[in-house]
C-alpha cells in the first residue's frame, strides 16, 4: 500500500480504479519496409479508427456538454482529412520506404513546428491539435490505443493538471475523483470541481504505474491511497456510509422554501457552466440559476460561437428552468481562461489585465453576438443579464448602451425578446467604493468573493503556494461585502453572492444577517446551504 499526502480541494470519499488522463507519447522508431502499398493501407487503416473514435466522442459530448463544447472532437476529425498532412505521410511511406509510424511521427514534428513558428497566435495553437490526432493514430498503429475507461466503470481520474475546459467536458457520471498535481483551491477547475461535487485533491506526484490499479482518495484530509489495505478500505467505506446518510437527510430539504426560522426568506440559486448542468440544478431543488458561466461556451474552440449556437445554449437552459430565474453572465475570458483565437497578447499579469468586461467593451462585435442572442432566448425564459469584472460607473453605461442597440436590431428585424433585468458583479474593491453610485445604473448586484478576494488582499488564486495567505473571511473582505449590501439596499436594489463564499456554511449566518437577498452556490450545496439558513 501507498500512502501519498496531497492537499484537499473537494471533500468526499471515493473508492475505484485509478485512470491516467492522457497517455505516454508512443516510442516511434525508423524501419525499411519493402511492402510499401500495404503499409500505406495500414496507415489508412489507423487513420480510419481514429476518425471512427473521433465521431464517438463528439456524439458522447453532444449529449453530455451540448455542441459548442463538443466541436473540439469535430475538428479533430476533419484534420484527419487534410490533404497536406495525408500527402506528406503517403509520400514519405511511398518514397522513402520507411515504417507508417514514423512518418506520421515526422509529419507530426515537421507541421507542428510550422505552425508553432507562425506569428499568428491562433495558428501556433494548431500545434497542439497536429501532435494530438497525430498520437491518435500512432496509438492504433502501434495497438496501444487503450478504450476511453470513462465510458464503462466509474474512475478516480489521475492527471499532472486540469484545464476549466478539460473539466467541463468530462462526463461527470464517470468520475468518483479528481487527483492531479498541478492545481490551487481557488482555481477555475476547483470550482467546476465542487460544481461536479466530485472529490478532489491536489499536489499530487503523478505515478504513471498507478494506471489501472484500486485507489482510496480522501477528499476531506487530502490523501491518497494506492493499493489501499482492508483496514483502510474499511474506514472509507464507512466514512461514505455517512455522506450517503448525510445526503438522505438533507434529501428531506427538497420542496421546501429557503426561510430562516424566524421567517426571512433568502433566493437560493445555483452556478451552473454549461447546458448539461440544468439537470443537477433542478434535482437540488435550486430555485433558478444565480450564474451562467458563460465562458466555457468559448473554451476548446478553433472559432467564436455563433449567435445561433449561443441562443440554442440559453434558450434550451431558459426553457428547461421553466420560468425559474436565469442570470447569464456575459462573456468573462481571460486570465486562467484563455482560448486561443481570441488572440490575446502575453500579458505579464493576466489576472489583471485584459479580460472579462475590458475585452468585451474593446471587442463589441463579440459583446453584441453575445447580447443578440441572450436577448433572443429572453422570448423563452426568466433571464436576466450580468456584467463581470466592473471597476468604473462609465463601462456599465457603455454596456448598457450596447444592449439598447441589439434591442434595437432585434427589433428592426421584427425578433421576439422581453426587456431583462441588468446586474453586474462586484468582484473589484473599485466597485466596492463606488457601489452607490453603480447600484443607480443597474437591478441588482451579484458579489464574486472570489475576485474579489483575490484583489482584495493582493493574492494571486492560481497560485498554489499563496494558499495559506488566501482568506475568504478576512475582515476586510467581509466589510466590502457588507458595504455593497447597504449600498445596493439604499437605492432599493437586491444583492447575492455567487462566489465560494456563498457556499461556506460557516458564514451562512454572518451574510444573512448582513443582509443578503441571495445566494448562488454549486447545484450540490443548495440543500446544505438551504438546511443552514433554515437553522439561523
Amino acid at each position: 500500500m501507498e500512502c501519498v499526502q496531497g492537499k484537499a480541494i473537494v471533500g468526499g470519499t471515493a473508492i475505484g480504479t485509478v485512470c491516467l488522463h492522457g497517455q505516454a507519447p508512443v516510442d516511434v522508431k525508423r524501419s525499411r519496409v519493402e511492402d510499401t502499398e500495404r503499409e500505406n493501407e495500414r496507415y489508412k487503416k489507423a487513420r480510419a479508427q481514429a476518425a471512427e473514435e473521433l465521431q464517438q466522442l463528439y456524439e458522447k459530448a453532444l449529449q453530455e456538454v451540448g455542441e459548442i463544447n463538443a466541436q473540439i472532437f469535430e475538428v479533430h476529425r476533419m484534420m484527419l482529412e487534410d490533404e497536406d498532412y495525408n500527402n506528406s505521410v503517403t509520400n514519405m511511406i511511398m518514397e522513402q520506404n520507411v515504417n507508417a509510424e514514423y512518418a506520421v511521427a515526422m509529419t507530426s514534428d515537421n507541421f507542428s513546428r510550422m505552425f508553432e513558428d507562425m506569428e499568428d497566435e491562433y495558428f501556433k495553437a494548431r500545434s497542439v491539435d497536429i501532435r494530438d490526432i497525430s498520437e491518435r493514430i500512432l496509438m492504433h498503429l502501434t495497438g496501444t490505443a487503450k478504450e476511453n475507461k470513462l465510458q464503462g466503470d466509474k474512475v478516480i481520474l489521475l492527471a499532472e493538471e486540469l484545464t476549466p475546459s478539460e473539466t467541463i467536458q468530462m462526463d461527470k457520471d464517470a468520475i468518483l475523483a479528481f487527483v492531479t498535481h498541478v492545481g490551487s483551491a481557488n482555481s477555475h477547475t476547483a470550482i467546476l470541481a465542487r460544481s461536479m461535487n466530485i472529490p478532489a485533491i491536489t499536489e499530487i506526484s503523478i505515478n504513471r504505474d498507478w494506471d489501472g490499479k484500486t485507489a482510496a482518495v480522501d477528499g476531506a484530509t487530502g490523501m491518497l491511497y494506492i493499493d489501499p489495505e482492508e483496514e483502510i478500505l474499511q474506514k472509507m467505506r464507512d466514512q461514505m456510509k455517512k455522506e450517503e446518510e448525510r445526503k438522505l437527510l438533507l434529501d428531506a430539504w427538497k420542496g421546501k422554501e429557503t426561510v430562516t426560522s424566524g421567517g426571512r426568506r433568502v433566493e437560493l440559486y445555483a452556478n451552473i457552466g454549461n447546458e448539461s448542468d440544468v439537470a443537477s440544478v433542478l434535482t437540488n431543488d435550486a430555485e433558478g440559476v444565480g450564474l451562467f458561466r458563460t465562458e466555457f461556451l468559448y473554451l476548446e474552440r478553433t472559432e467564436f460561437p455563433t449567435e445561433q449556437e449561443q441562443f440554442q445554449t440559453y434558450k434550451y437552459v431558459a426553457e428547461n428552468l421553466a420560468g425559474k430565474k436565469l442570470v447569464i453572465r456575459t462573456l468573462d475570458i481571460g486570465a486562467d481562461k484563455q482560448a486561443d483565437y481570441f488572440e490575446l497578447e502575453k500579458e505579464e499579469n493576466p489576472a489583471m489585465g485584459m479580460r472579462a468586461i475590458r475585452i468585451c467593451l474593446t471587442r463589441k462585435d463579440i459583446f453584441k453576438t453575445q447580447l443578440r442572442a441572450i436577448l433572443r432566448a429572453s422570448a423563452f425564459g426568466n433571464i436576466s443579464v450580468m456584467f463581470p469584472m466592473i471597476a468604473s460607473l462609465w463601462e456599465v453605461q457603455e454596456a448598457k448602451k450596447l444592449l439598447e442597440e441589439a434591442k434595437g436590431e432585434l427589433s428592426a428585424e421584427g425578433i421576439a425578446y422581453k426587456d431583462v433585468e441588468i446586474g453586474i458583479m462586484i468582484e473589484t474593491p473599485a466597485a466596492v467604493m463606488i457601489s452607490r453610485e453603480l447600484a443607480k445604473e443597474v437591478d441588482f448586484f451579484s458579489i464574486g468573493t472570489n475576485d474579489l478576494t483575490q484583489y482584495t488582499l493582493a493574492i494571486d488564486r492560481q497560485n498554489q503556494k499563496l494558499d495559506a495567505f488566501y482568506d475568504a473571511h478576512h475582515p476586510a473582505v467581509l466589510a466590502m461585502l457588507q458595504m455593497v449590501i447597504e449600498n445596493a439596499h439604499a437605492e432599493k436594489k437586491w444583492v447575492g453572492i455567487c462566489g465560494e463564499l456563498a457556499a461556506d456554511e460557516k458564514l451562512t449566518g454572518k451574510l444573512v444577517e448582513m443582509g443578503v437577498d441571495e445566494l448562488s452556490v454549486s447545484p450540490g450545496m443548495v440543500l446544505p446551504i438551504r438546511k443552514a439558513i433554515a437553522e439561523i
